[in-house]
Order: structure tokens, then C-alpha cells, then sequence
């Protein structure tokens, strides 16, 4: 075999070595990619029961229900045009509240309920995460500020 043909053989190899490096790392990242979903997309799409996934609107107002354990909350996220409840076991951030935008990660249950395994408030005052802001401006509730929070 001349050494142009061994050359051309090498590149071959690392080629096809690279292309299933790649399908291999491709597969397992797929198993590990955590979507975004607004509760509209919770009520409209088929999700799996069981698959991690992330939901964020806001609390609505008067929902959240400390249970008798003492750790476990249960409260209801809105994006204005449909209501998810939650149930999460742990403590809450300090930012949590009524009106406040937050962002959970867990696994929706069979009964519809999204059990939370950890919940994310916003930071400050004109803070909003990019997911919960853009399904509130998909329902159209979405209120712009000046900057110091008030509504424009």
C-alpha cells in the first residue's frame, strides 16, 4: 500500500471515529436535556408523566397551602391564561411569593400535578427569567417597566 492510500485510510478512520464520538455523546446528552414549559404548554401538549422538566409563571395569588408536615408546599403557577399545581418539599427561596415569577424543575405526575424538585424566584425587583417572561408576552400579559419597576 502506497503512503498516499495509508494516508487517506487514516483520515477515514478518524472521520467514522469522530462521526460515532459524536452520535454517542449526542444520545447521552439527549437523556439530560431539561425543556422549558409555561402552563399553557403543559395543558396543551401530551408530556410524559415522569420526564424532568422545567415550568415557570407566576404564583397565583392566595394558592399557596403549607401542608401538615411542615416542609411540603402546594401552590399554583399561572401565565395568565391557564393555572399548574404544584407540590414541592423542601424550603422555599426567600423571594418566593404570591406575584412572583418563578421557574420549577421536576416531573409531572399522572394526576396532572407537577412535583417540583427545586423552585427558583426572581432576584430582584425588575427581574423576570427570559422563559417566564416570553410565555407571558405569548398570552399577552406581559407588562413592560421603565427600569425602577413601575409599568409603562
Amino acid at each position: 500500500m502506497k503512503r498516499k492510500h495509508r494516508r487517506l485510510m487514516f483520515v477515514l478512520f478518524a472521520l467514522v471515529g469522530l462521526g460515532a464520538a459524536t452520535a454517542l455523546v449526542l444520545t447521552a446528552l439527549e437523556e439530560n436535556i431539561v425543556f422549558f414549559h409555561s402552563p399553557t404548554d403543559v395543558a396543551e401538549k401530551d408530556l410524559p408523566a415522569g420526564r424532568t422538566i422545567r415550568v415557570g409563571g407566576l404564583v397565583v395569588e392566595q394558592s399557596i397551602q403549607k401542608q401538615a408536615d411542615g416542609v411540603t408546599v402546594a401552590f399554583q403557577i399561572t401565565d395568565m391564561a391557564h393555572t399548574l399545581p404544584i407540590v414541592y418539599t423542601g424550603i422555599l427561596p426567600d423571594l418566593f411569593r404570591e406575584g412572583q415569577g418563578i421557574v420549577a424543575e421536576g416531573e409531572l405526575r399522572a394526576d396532572g400535578v407537577f412535583a417540583a424538585r427545586e423552585v427558583l424566584a426572581k432576584h430582584d425587583e425588575t427581574y423576570m427569567p427570559p422563559e417566564v417572561a416570553d410565555a407571558l408576552k405569548k398570552s399577552g400579559h406581559w407588562k413592560e417597566t421603565d427600569g425602577t419597576g413601575a409599568e409603562q
